[in-house]
């Protein structure tokens, strides 16, 4: 229960990041800087956090023993992750994107295989994907597509594929890269100490994007820079490490695991509810609103389905134990 609500917690701070970052490209700003600066300013909060922890040199150390798998899980899971989403608000409004991005949760259970059950036993093994759950995922995924038909029928083809792609790859990217970092980790680090690990190491991919807004857009407004300040608090520190917190929770159940991450669609009613009060957006249709409920009913049944199986596996264990 902890973990679910650390999750929901984590939705609402994650919402800045698709309202603001509508707000940036509606004001002309680049998505390039909209990317880039979210980690720098995230970096020196991070440092002053870590450091007061006296935990810098525990992260320093665990970085050394596997450099290349700290640069490429933290490209995958910020930069796949990010990039795409500030690329994407160009093309889609920003409910809309944080919409699309519940296809995580389907993501999230895809990738299970992917790794290693008790990695401290004597026995490991590869978690299966849990059907029960993926089958709740895919009622997600049909609110999705309902969504994206409404909002991007008449378009181009060119367009609704620069709007969708990005979001795809993101939801992908985030989970795995995550999932990855958990599993070199291993609970041997703090949320804070993995956030800064990860944006230290993501860092090359961040100076290149900067690099190449300052030649074809020159430097970024002070609204613009303001707004990115606000997401780098909201949504990469406090949303981030509240995310990491609650995975941190259940990393051996995946399970649970897959509950927390569907929490993640929270963020679609928060991100709603920010652009029409903030940006003045216009209401979604009622075939877009019956898309938002799917995706909102898909979350409870995943997450319902989710805890009718912890359940079951409890008593299952206390009938052994007998």
């Amino acid at each position: 229960m902890r973990a679910v609500l650390l999750g929901i917690c984590s939705a609402l701070f994650f919402a800045f990041t698709f309202v603001l970052n509508r707000s940036m490209e509606l004001g002309g700003g680049s998505w390039l800087w909209s990317a880039s600066l979210r980690f720098f300013f995230m970096l020196p909060f991070l440092f002053i956090i870590v450091g007061y922890k006296k935990e810098l040199k525990n992260l320093f150390c665990m970085m050394k023993e596997n450099p290349r798998e700290w640069l490429i899980w933290s490209f995958v899971g910020f930069g796949l992750f990010y990039a795409p989403l500030c690329f994407a608000s160009a093309y889609s409004p920003g409910w809309l994107i944080a919409g699309s991005w519940q296809m995580t949760i389907i993501a999230g259970t895809l990738l299970a295989p992917l790794f290693i059950l008790n990695q401290n036993g004597p026995i490991q093994k590869r978690a299966g994907i849990p059907l029960r759950e993926l089958g709740f995922s895919l009622i997600i995924l049909v609110g999705v597509i309902i969504m994206q038909a409404d909002v991007m029928s008449g378009l181009p083809m060119k367009d609704f594929l620069l709007g969708f792609l990005p979001i795809l790859i993101a939801a992908f990217a985030y989970p795995l890269g995550n999932r990855k970092m958990m599993e070199l980790t291993n609970g041997r680090l703090t949320a804070f100490q993995r956030v800064l690990g990860m944006t230290i190491a993501s860092l090359p991919l961040w100076i290149i994007l900067a690099g190449a807004a300052l030649v074809t857009d020159g430097m970024p407004s002070g609204m613009q820079t303001l707004q990115s300040l606000v997401v780098a608090l909201a949504s990469g520190i406090i949303a981030t490490v509240l995310f990491f917190k609650a995975t941190d929770l259940v990393r051996h159940d995946m399970k649970k695991l897959a509950a927390v991450e569907a929490t993640q669609s929270m963020e679609l009613i928060f991100a709603l509810a920010g652009e029409i009060l903030f940006l003045s957006a216009a209401f979604p249709s009622a075939i877009s609103l019956a898309g938002i409920v799917i995706v909102m009913a898909g979350m409870a049944l995943h997450s319902y389905g989710t805890a009718l199986a912890v359940k079951k596996d409890s008593k299952k264990m206390a009938e052994t134990d007998c």
